[in-house]
C-alpha cells in the first residue's frame, strides 16, 4: 500500500464475546447501554481529543460500510433525521438499497471491492477521516488490504454465546494496543494501531 493513502479508522462495539449483533443481525444487547456512555475521569479520547463518540463525529469526513450494517441504519432512524447528514455513506453491495430522503444526504451506493472503491471513499472525505462502520466481510477486506490505521472498539458487558463476528475470518494483521478507557456502565473501550 502507498505510505501516502489514508487509512480507515474502525469504531464500533462488540459484546465481551466479540460478536458485534446476534445470530440474526439485531443490536438490543447494545441499544440498552444506548446514553448512559459516562467516563467523567477519562483519558483523551480517540484522535486526542476528549472522549466520546461526539468528537469521533468531528473528525470523520466519510463513512463506508457493507449492506446489512447500512439496512439497519436505514431501519433504525427510518422515522428520524439522517444521522450522517452532509457525510458521505458509501455502501459496499451488489444489491440496489433504498436510500433515504432528506436534508444532507448522500448514500453512495457501489458494486466493488473495498481496493477498487477507496481512492474515491478518500477523495470524498476530505482532510478528515475514513470511517469504517460495521464488519463481518468489509472489516475482513479492509484488514486485508492494510487499510485499517486504527481499530477502536468498545467492549459491552454482555456474553452473546454466538452472532456475527468483528471480522467474518482473521485478518492478516496484527494489531498493538494505543490504550484503554473504562466506563462507569461497565463498557471498555479499546484502542489499536495496525502494525501489519
Amino acid at each position: 500500500m502507498n505510505a501516502r493513502v489514508k487509512r480507515a479508522l474502525y469504531y464500533g462495539a462488540t459484546s465481551l464475546d466479540g460478536y458485534l449483533a446476534d445470530p440474526d443481525d439485531g443490536l438490543e444487547w447494545l441499544l440498552q447501554f444506548e446514553g448512559t456512555y459516562d467516563a467523567p475521569d477519562a483519558e483523551p479520547g480517540p484522535m486526542g481529543e476528549g472522549g466520546g463518540y461526539e468528537q469521533f463525529y468531528d473528525g470523520v469526513g466519510a463513512l463506508i460500510s457493507g449492506s446489512t450494517t447500512y439496512e439497519f441504519v436505514v431501519e433504525h432512524f427510518r422515522d428520524e433525521a439522517w444521522p450522517y447528514a452532509g457525510k458521505p455513506y458509501w455502501v459496499l453491495s451488489s444489491r440496489d438499497l433504498p436510500v433515504p430522503g432528506g436534508e444532507g444526504v448522500d448514500v453512495r451506493v457501489v458494486d466493488a471491492s473495498v481496493e477498487e472503491i477507496y481512492g474515491d471513499v478518500v477523495a470524498s472525505a476530505g482532510d478528515r477521516a475514513v470511517w469504517l462502520v460495521g464488519g463481518g466481510n468489509v472489516a475482513s477486506q479492509f484488514a486485508d488490504a492494510g487499510l485499517i490505521e486504527e481499530l477502536i472498539l468498545t467492549v459491552v458487558p454482555v456474553v452473546l454465546g454466538d452472532g456475527k463476528p468483528l471480522f467474518d475470518r482473521p485478518p492478516n494483521a496484527s494489531f498493538a494496543l494505543l490504550g484503554t478507557r473504562a466506563f462507569s456502565n461497565g463498557m471498555a473501550e479499546l484502542h489499536y494501531r495496525l502494525v501489519g
